[in-house]
């Protein structure tokens, strides 16, 4: 009989040790989980601010690109504003030749028209 009570404290404590043991290795489990959870949160980070970084850069190519857009459009404005300004310099040459031819006429004209009244003038006299 007191061998069974001495083996049957042994076996309630082998039991509690064993309890011990796997409580141990739960709670061990559990740290060992959230660890990997805080990695996981910390990679997720990084991803993020990762992508926000490849955003920004992104953005700023875009930038870049409407920045030169916009110059090529300047550049391609002022282009056509300096063709257009020797287009009008040029009509304004022409006229002024016109202009020129017209009074070249008019002077050839009252010549002839002089001449023609120094003409009636002789015959009068």
């Amino acid at each position: 009989k007191k061998e069974d009570k001495a083996e049957e404290t042994e076996e309630k404590e082998d039991k509690k040790e064993e309890e011990k043991e796997d409580e141990e290795e739960k709670e061990e489990e559990e740290e060992l989980e959230k660890e990997e959870a805080k990695e996981e949160e910390k990679k997720e980070e990084k991803e993020k601010k990762e992508e926000k970084a490849e955003e920004k850069k992104e953005d700023k190519k875009e930038d870049k690109a409407e920045e030169t857009e916009e110059k090529e459009d300047k550049k391609e404005e002022e282009k056509e504003d300096e063709e257009e300004k020797e287009e009008e310099e040029e009509l304004e040459k022409e006229e002024a030749k016109e202009e020129e031819k017209k009074e070249e006429k008019e002077k050839k004209e009252e010549k002839a028209e002089e001449k023609k009244e120094d003409k009636k003038e002789d015959k009068a006299e």
